[in-house]
């Protein structure tokens, strides 16, 4: 998959993007990631991207011309078809469902918002989707970036070292992940659930299951709400709530 960014820092994201799993995913040709500042699209000596808004207020505003002027280059940059997406905190929710669709596109543009963002034709005309990573301002859609890469390259064929990792994941079926544990079984005094390590399999993916369920409707009921659950789910909630506790690590001396 070809990603293109218009970003004002792109040094910022060259140097995140060369380590972990997207960085491997780069190394392998899985991810190509390029990125194109809409500075190089000024004709002034200053290099002006922005300027004050219309209206009065605090703050700057990101021109339109050299960001449209950006876009059209980075489309050169990845196939034909490729969506184009601003990044914005008044954008619609970027959640698991919005990776799994984006995995799917020939290729990405992200625009990089900052200052107090952007005029509003440009996203008029050149956007085709406005995404937020959350409910909270930053200083600049570089950081929602490449959090939206992670999030897609993870999803990518020959990415991870297991595909199954990708689905068995926090959101993969719209619920939170399961508790993890690793050797040793005793630590801290607390030891591992002993049907994890029982061997029996049916057992184990029934105490998975539970225990994702449990931790949803604990900690993000809506999930619980919009996903539904099946007859099985249904039981194995309503056993999670009625036997709270069980199938925690239980005390042990390390």
């Amino acid at each position: 998959m070809r990603i293109a960014i218009v970003s004002l820092f792109p040094q910022m994201l060259h140097e995140v993007l060369r380590h972990g799993v997207v960085g491997r995913a780069i190394e392998r040709g899985v991810l190509e990631v390029h990125t194109v500042d809409p500075r190089a699209f000024t004709s002034d000596v200053h290099r002006t991207v922005d300027d004050r808004p219309y209206g009065g207020g605090p703050g700057m505003v990101l021109k339109l011309g050299p960001l449209r002027d950006a876009v059209r280059a980075a489309q050169a940059l990845v196939p034909a078809g490729s969506r184009r997406v601003y990044l914005g905190a008044d954008g619609v929710p970027f959640d698991q469902r919005t990776a799994r669709r984006a995995r799917e596109w020939p290729g990405l543009i992200l625009v990089a918002g900052r200052y107090e963002g952007v005029d509003e034709r440009f996203v008029e005309t050149q956007i085709d989707e406005p995404w937020s990573i959350g409910d909270y301002v930053l200083t600049g859609g570089e950081l929602p970036a490449l959090v939206v890469i992670d999030a897609i390259a993870r999803l990518l064929p020959g990415t991870l070292g297991s595909e199954e990792s990708a689905e068995c994941e926090s959101f993969s079926d719209g619920l939170l992940d399961w508790p993890h544990y690793t050797r040793p079984a005793c630590a801290e005094g607390l030891e591992v659930p002993a049907v994890l390590a029982s061997g029996d399999h049916a057992a184990i993916r029934r105490w998975r299951l539970k225990q994702a369920l449990g931790r949803t409707w604990q900690r993000r009921p809506e999930l619980i709400e919009r996903r539904g659950l099946s007859s099985e789910e249904r039981g194995l909630l309503d056993e999670f709530k009625r036997t709270a506790g069980e199938g925690s690590p239980t005390p042990c001396n390390d």
